[in-house]
């Protein structure tokens, strides 16, 4: 009699265990919300996310990063790699802060807005109506032309800034204060980390409060943001445990007996490579970046902020919104594809702001289309380092569409925030300024016009040194095949322009070079040729 109820049982269990399971991986027929997000297969072109950072730290020699994911209102995914200091044991982590470097200033655009909205400034004012003694032509620039970039003010980073000395904003004005105009206010675009400077100050002015003071109670405190600060605050809100070093002892020991060693807030140290080392960068030097790049933060933290931004929660008024989420009408009708240190594509909804500050290096974008809502944050404590490809392969992995269609094992590729004929030109223009020659232009959809048939905008620019192509070649003559250097710059399907090139990491396996000093440099130029052809910003 046990044994026939033990075998009813038996199978009763599993019938209930079977089918309930299978029912279960399936979304509700009845449901009422569409069901496209929460795949647990995250990959983009066979590679998972994991794999992506590890080949990317690799590659690019990182002692850590960090990354974040937004799937709003979510951020389902949290993480860190590596180390945050070179000489201790500690790691990156989800609550580990480095210097956000340049997206500090969308901190700085939402407290300038949040301050037209008190009735304590208005865009339109002059900055001369909240910093005394500046020179003439700077006086007249207005608040809205300095958070556009575009009031031809000489960056102070190209003026004799040491980022080892400590300053005040003052002293950086001071650097640039007998500096003519760059341009004339109002008819152009150049990132200058001056404007920030200034606008920092006239954030002090309007609230009567400092800088610190009112980006912390006005930003930072309403979200929780326990991981975001500012240099002046590490000593007493984060928590790093260095005890003397004793061989065989565990560096951490607080953890044990205090809470807040307990997954700790640390700042991670910043590094620069130079002569194949990599020296440490002082917390300090952030301080001097003030409005334009003094913020310390998390992946996570920026993660926070960033769902903050989708709606009313820091700034109420969807007009003031538009205006610091959409490209740029200067005062001369010129429309530039980039604001506040946010930049714009043509992929419908996206945005990104990124760029370094001494020793580390920053990125953040949002694809900001209802049917996305996707935000990926990456911060690394390396200065110099661009991410943005590695964003967009990981957003691709979150949505198929969102990143380039090509594979990134054989053509690395950047989204322009240009059209596919004005980022021809730039390329062009960047080529002649570095004196180097070009040897073809290829129209393939010019070619397949006279073929009859349809091809959008896709063109080939060939360019070269025959000095750095001859040393390739004497390694092996079969890399030959693939120079003289080229770019591909073609619009996709959504209208989307990128720029693509060959990958070197390809070509050194492809004919088994070993002269890594040579493609090391050529990689080098062709890198920052797309960056600085691709971006309004790039610096």
């Amino acid at each position: 009699m046990f044994r026939k109820r033990h075998l009813l049982a038996a199978t009763l269990l599993a019938t209930i265990s079977s089918v309930p399971v299978a029912l279960a991986a399936q979304p509700d027929a009845t449901a009422r919300y569409p069901i496209t997000r929460g795949s647990a297969v995250l990959q983009s072109h066979g590679e998972t996310i994991d794999k992506m950072i590890a080949d990317f730290v690799a590659k690019n020699r990182l002692p850590g990063i960090t990354m974040a994911i937004v799937q709003a209102p979510y951020i389902p995914r949290s993480a860190g790699y590596g180390r945050i200091n070179l000489d201790n044991d500690e790691l990156a982590s989800t609550k580990t802060m480095w210097n956000v470097g340049p997206i500090t200033q969308a901190f700085t655009a939402v407290a300038v807005f949040q301050l037209q909205e008190q009735h304590k400034l208005d865009i339109h004012d002059p900055i001369s109506n909240y910093v005394a003694d500046l020179p003439a032509e700077w006086g007249k620039v207005t608040i809205l032309q300095l958070l556009q970039h575009s009031s031809g003010i000489p960056d102070f980073r190209d003026n004799g800034f040491d980022a080892a000395k400590p300053y005040q904003p003052a002293d950086l004005l001071n650097l640039v204060r007998d500096r003519k105009l760059l341009f004339e206010t109002g008819t152009d675009a150049r990132l200058s980390a001056t404007n920030f400077i200034l606008l920092g100050l006239a954030v002090e002015k309007a609230s009567g409060m400092s800088y610190h003071d009112y980006v912390t109670r006005y930003q930072i405190e309403p979200l929780g943001l326990t991981s975001t600060m500012f240099a002046g605050d590490l000593p007493t809100k984060s928590f790093l445990d260095r005890p003397a070093p004793q061989p065989g002892v565990n560096q951490h020991v607080k953890f044990t007996s205090q809470v807040e060693y307990i997954d700790p807030v640390e700042p991670a140290t910043g590094y620069r490579e130079a002569d194949g080392r990599m020296p440490p960068v002082g917390t300090d030097a952030s301080a001097s970046l003030y409005a334009f790049g003094g913020i310390w933060s998390s992946a996570e933290d920026i993660s926070k902020w960033d769902i903050a931004l989708a709606g009313s929660v820091l700034v109420k008024d969807k007009a003031n919104r538009d205006l610091i989420y959409k490209p740029a009408t200067l005062a001369n009708g010129k429309v530039v594809p980039a604001m506040a240190g946010w930049e714009f594509t043509h992929h419908p909804g996206f945005m990104e702001i990124k760029g370094n500050s001494p020793g580390f290096s920053s990125y953040m974008s949002r694809f900001t289309a209802a049917k996305e809502l996707v935000c990926v944050t990456l911060l690394t404590n390396k200065e110099g380092v661009d991410m943005t490809g590695l964003a967009r392969e990981i957003a691709e992995a979150y949505k198929a569409g969102l990143g380039p269609d090509v594979d990134p094992q054989m053509v690395v590729a950047q989204e322009s925030k240009f059209g596919a004929d004005e980022t021809v030109a730039r390329i062009k223009a960047q080529l002649a300024a570095d004196k180097v020659p070009v040897f073809a232009t290829f129209d393939h959809g010019a070619n397949a016009k006279d073929a009859d048939l349809e091809l959008r905008p896709t063109q080939v620019i060939v360019f070269g040194n025959p000095k750095v192509g001859t040393r390739i070649m004497q390694d092996n003559q079969g890399a030959g095949l693939d120079l003289p250097l080229r770019v591909l710059v073609w619009q996709d399907q959504l209208n989307r322009v990128w720029i693509g090139y060959p990958s070197f990491d390809r070509l050194a396996a492809d004919y088994g070079l070993t002269d890594e000093k040579t493609l090391q440099a050529v990689a080098g130029y062709v890198e920052k040729l797309v960056r600085v052809s691709a971006n309004v910003y790039a610096h």
